[in-house]
């Protein structure tokens, strides 16, 4: 085995942000040295990696010459350079996940059809290259009013997805390769968090249960676990582990899935990095997903994924109205609650809805804790100076 300790081994991340500062988190506990590129030169794994360097993670040459210098290459965002990547694998480099894996999903209209071609359940669908398609689309009636259009490419944290009920609605989005996907009538969202080694060593985690903001379309809390029948569990983890295999998928992978009203189990999207739905891991499970993560891309054997506890997760996120140089009111009256926990990113300007950090409330009783995390909610402000 390589001796990825405390040697001259190089891992390489694609992203500095908060994603990959919880990874180096891990990294410096098992003294992993650690490379970092990034746009920003103020990203949050600035502060922890061993060497930063700011950089286009688009561009060809940037992301190629950044992935020569290191041993293992893996991401904390999808929106990188797929050609570079093939060209490091090529080249004999361990990229995790690869580039096939990232091409499948980096384009939502690609993604739901390898769904379909898998035979993975997910919600009907239809792509069309532009607005233009998807007016003509409706007009012929091919799409039915209401639907959930969703851009291709770039959306994040509820951009690049709306529900459209009327004409008005058409208006607002943008003019670009696009789905419209049939609008679930779910009871709840749901994810797993699984991860997988080259050797296909996989494990899940439980089942966890997500609600949203209405208007900025961001998760607000995650429950751990679900609270849903068991035999719905055990069918979600393997839906999940399918999904998975089926990407050929090295490391940690997010499925996001909608439980119907009829109990129905169906997948919604994946990302293939540690995730939203898994940051309760770190104060609830006995291996963290970013641990999880570093173990998995390096081939190391896999941790537990139990819960220790019960745990809801609560994003901490821009006020609306606020923007500038980040103040967070009322800290220090949450870190008075019993088993709560803030994480703060690193992100020095606030805007509205920006991801700026997360509370973990750890709690035997499920119920208890779910009550915490909405005083948590009411208390902690994320405003700007």
């Amino acid at each position: 085995m390589t001796n990825y300790f405390s040697s001259d081994f190089k891992l390489g991340i694609l992203g500095g942000g908060q994603l990959g500062k919880m990874m180096l988190y891990e990294t410096r506990k098992y003294d992993i040295c650690t490379y970092i590129l990034d746009p920003n030169p103020d990203a949050p794994c600035r502060i922890a990696c061993d060497h930063f360097y700011q950089g286009d993670l688009m561009d060809y040459d940037t992301v190629y010459k950044f992935g020569k210098q290191v041993d293992v290459l893996t991401i904390e965002i999808e929106s990188v350079n797929i050609k570079a990547l093939e060209q490091l694998e090529d080249e004999g480099k361990k990229v995790y996940p690869n580039a096939k894996t990232l091409q499948k999903i980096q384009n939502k209209g690609q993604q739901k059809l390898f769904y379909t071609q898998k035979k993975i359940p997910t919600a009907n669908f239809k792509r069309f290259s532009n607005k233009a398609r998807l007016i003509e689309g409706i007009t012929t009636n091919k799409v039915k009013l209401p639907f959930v259009w969703k851009s291709t490419q770039g959306g994040y944290d509820g951009k690049g997805v709306s529900i459209i009920r009327s004409g008005a609605d058409i208006t607002k989005i943008i003019d670009t390769e696009c789905i419209a996907e049939e609008l679930i009538d779910f009871k709840t969202e749901l994810a797993v968090i699984v991860a997988r080694t080259p050797r296909n060593e996989i494990k899940t985690y439980p089942v966890v249960e997500m609600e949203f903001h209405p208007e900025a379309n961001q998760v607000e809390y995650v429950i751990c676990p679900a609270r849903i029948d068991e035999k719905l569990a055990r069918k979600a983890r393997e839906i999940a582990e399918k999904v998975s295999q089926a990407f050929e998928h090295v490391g940690i992978f997010a499925v996001e899935m909608f439980l119907t009203k009829d109990d129905q189990i169906i997948v919604n999207e994946v990302a293939p990095r540690p995730h939203n739905s898994g940051h309760y891991s770190i104060e609830a499970s006995y291996t963290n997903q970013f641990e999880q993560h570093i173990r998995a891309i390096l081939d190391l054997p896999l941790g537990s994924t139990d819960n220790k506890v019960s745990s809801i997760m609560v994003n901490l996120v821009g006020a609306e109205g606020y923007l500038g140089n980040v103040i967070y009111k009322n800290i220090d009256t949450i870190m008075r609650m019993e088993g709560v926990t803030p994480h703060i990113y690193g992100k020095k300007k606030t805007h509205s809805y920006r991801k700026m950090g997360h509370v973990t409330i750890i709690n035997k009783d499920i119920a208890k804790a779910r009550k915490i995390a909405e005083k948590v909610k009411k208390t902690i402000k994320v405003i700007s100076e």
